[in-house]
This record gives structure tokens, sequence and C-alpha cells, in this order.
């Protein structure tokens, strides 16, 4: 009787602690107490997202549970899905859905740049690096490396590369080992894709002569991570080339001979951006839900969900904290701001897949 006693007050206390910190979050506007009631009265928030809904999940209920009668609409798209989604229903003045979350980070910031977005200062900024907010619109929420990944069964230590100069002179090295053995997505295909290999451009010099040494081993390029490390794990593939470390990481706690690399010379960083639309129908549950998941409780459900938390306030293997440890000031984190903008100049597209047609073919 005791103990069942003492399970009750235990379970008491921590529904009476749920309900106050969701009525009064520490360190929020006196007020924020009326944008949970309106948000309450809405009764849920319509969330658009590239995020796997899986690995979603636990963020969807404990947000769910955190301020109940609140309930997530979550619709997982893949990011050209999205985004021509989101534009359609912009365009018919009907509605859209509330939060967009996208790791495609410069389509994002185009739709805010559009004004597209709903300008909103989150209590959470001052816990934010400062390039992961931008026009108090948009946010990012994760802080994800871009690694190799590798099959350790198949690949000797001796050939790991540790960065991408030993990436390139691997293949160049032993083209008959790795011919059709490198794998990475595919930037005529995928927005991301595209993104990371703009990106690389810029630090690493050699970066064309890399993509060249791909082509001439017959790389193979997809549209998704998934589809790269389901290869690189059966042993069709050997070596991915700039996937996702969430994904990555998420993939070695199932599969111990997947390995992940984080380049030493510079590892790229990224972040899902998150923004409010200007049209949203639940605006109140918006906010709310943008809140949560970049409060100190959502980013320790992100990294739990081995999507990489960005705030320096939340520790594990996910974290920011950790990859700072591993590669320190090589990290080179994307910014959310309008240099993004340069990517989707067609001008610069169409050079940059003229030039790509050429790399493909070894040329």
């Amino acid at each position: 009787m005791r103990r069942t006693l003492s399970a009750l007050v235990a379970v008491s206390s921590f529904v009476l602690a749920t309900h106050a910190q969701a009525q009064t979050p520490p360190g929020y506007p006196a007020d924020y107490a009326a944008l949970i009631d309106a948000a309450k009265k809405e009764g849920k928030v319509i969330v658009y997202a590239t995020t796997d809904a899986s690995s979603a999940n636990p963020l969807v209920k404990d947000f769910e549970a955190l301020y109940p009668g609140i309930k997530v609409e979550y619709s997982d798209l893949n990011s050209t899905e999205l985004y021509n989604r989101f534009i359609a229903e912009s365009a018919a003045k009907n509605g859209t859905g509330d939060v967009i979350w996208s790791s495609a980070m410069d389509l994002q910031v185009k739709l805010v740049n559009d004004g597209l977005a709903l300008t909103y200062a989150s209590p959470e900024i001052k816990a934010l690096p400062k390039w992961a907010v931008w026009k108090d619109a948009a946010y990012g929420t994760t802080y994800e490396p871009i690694a190799f990944v590798y099959n350790k069964r198949l690949v000797p230590e001796a050939d790991v590369p540790k960065d991408h100069t030993a990436l390139m002179k691997l293949i160049e090295a032993k083209p008959d080992v790795y011919k059709g053995k490198i794998t990475a997505y595919d930037p005529e295909r995928s927005g991301v894709g595209y993104l990371f290999f703009n990106e690389d451009i810029q630090y690493f010099p050699a970066a064309w002569d890399l993509f060249k040494a791909m082509g001439k081993a017959n790389a193979k390029f997809y549209t998704s991570a998934g589809a790269m490390m389901e290869r690189v794990a059966s042993g069709e593939h050997l070596i991915a080339y700039g996937v996702f470390g969430s994904y990555a990481l998420a993939r070695t706690k199932k599969d111990p001979n997947t390995g992940i690399v984080l380049p030493s010379d510079f590892t790229l960083v990224t972040s899902r951006v998150a923004f409010i639309s200007k049209a949203a129908k639940n605006p109140n549950a918006a906010k709310l839900f943008l809140d949560y998941m970049l409060s100190k409780r959502g980013q320790t459900i992100v990294e739990k969900a081995d999507l990489y938390t960005l705030r320096a306030d939340v520790e594990g293997e996910a974290s920011l904290t950790a990859v700072s440890k591993v590669i320190g000031d090589r990290a080179k984190p994307v910014p959310i701001d309008e240099t993004l903008l340069a990517n989707l100049d067609q001008t610069k597209r169409l050079a940059f897949l003229s030039r790509w047609q050429h790399a493909k073919k070894g040329q």
C-alpha cells in the first residue's frame, strides 16, 4: 500500500510539474499562457516536413503529451514535394501547412525571402547559434554534420578516407577496387545534393577533381540517403559521400558494420530549417510547436532521435557538443541567410550542371 501511494504521489507530482511547465515555460514572457490557451482552442498544428515520420514521432508524441488537446498532423514529404505543395497552396490562398520544416535550406530561405513566412521572435532565440536564425522567421532546428559512410566489413582500415583529399586519392589509386563502389547524392535530381556539392566547392579547392575521380570510378548517384546506406550495408557500394550524420548515426545503431567518418579537413554542418507559414490556419499552435522544437526539452528529444541538437546545453552523442569535440573549428555550418539564394540563381545552376555533366563522365 505504501509503495502504491508513493507511486501515485510521484505520478501526480509529474503531472502537476508538466502542467506547470506547459503553462509557464521558464524564461518565457508572462503573457505566454494566453498563447497556449489560443493554441488549445485551435486544437491542432499542421506540419509539412522532410524529416522521416519515424524520426519525428518522439518529438510529436512528447509535444502532444506536454500540450494535451493539441494534435499534430504530420506530413512526411521529400523536399521537392514539400516546396511545390506549399507554393501551390500559397498561390491558391486557401491555407497551407502551419509549420514548414525542411532540410532543403536554400528552398526554405527562398520561401521566407519571398514573404511567405510569419515573422515571429521565439523566446528561445537567445539559446540558439546566431547563424541559425534569420529575420526572426527561419530557424535552424538541428546541427547535422555531413559524413562519409563506409562498410566496415569490406573496406580495410587502411583505406578508410579521413578527409576529402584522402577519398580522392583512394579512388584514383585503386580504380579497379572501387569502380562502381562509390555513391553520393545526385545533384541533378536532389536539391540537398546540389546544396552539398556547392558547399564543398567553397571549402575544398580540388572539389571538381574529386567529382571527376568519382565519375571515372563510375560512381552511382541517388536522391535518397536511405538508398545509399542500404547499398553500402549490402556491399553493392562501399563508400557513401556526403550523408546526413543523423541518418548515418541511426544506421550504425542497427548495423554495427556501418562506419562513419567526419572529414578532418572540414565537415559541413547543415540544419533542418523551420518557419511558420504566413497563411497558417493555426498560427498560435504553430508558434507553440516551433518554440517547443527549439526548447531544451524539445532539443533533448531531437538528440535522442539522432537528429543532432544545435543547443549547447544539451549533451549526448548527437549534439553540437559531441560534434565539436571531434572536429572542433573544422566544422563549417551552412548559415541560414540570403547567401543560400545564390544556389538558386539559374545562371549559376546551369553552369554547375554543365560542368557536372562532364565530371560524372570523368572528363
